[in-house]
């Protein structure tokens, strides 16, 4: 969750202004799930092409969202991910 958006899963749990329900998505490329949205924040994890991510927002250049198979969330490049599964 952010200060200003939590996955709708979570709303039970805690409180945020908005909540989005997950959109899953396929990574048509290799890309790097970073904790903010700057090309140069903090690298968490490195997703393959073909996993799963689980778009909660798309703004911009990015996309905000769960990594399920690492279990983390993030930012990634928009022109990573693929339309709907």
């Amino acid at each position: 969750m952010r200060r200003d958006l939590a996955d709708v899963r979570l709303a039970d749990r805690v409180f945020a202004p908005h909540y989005a329900a997950p959109l899953p998505r396929t990574l048509l490329v290799a890309t790097t799930l970073r904790c903010a949205s700057p090309i140069d924040s903090e690298v968490m994890a490195q997703l393959a092409a073909g996993e799963t991510f689980e778009v909660l927002e798309l703004a911009g250049v990015h996309a905000w969202g769960v990594a399920p198979t690492h279990g983390l969330v993030g930012y990634i490049p928009a022109t990573a991910i693929g339309d709907s599964q």
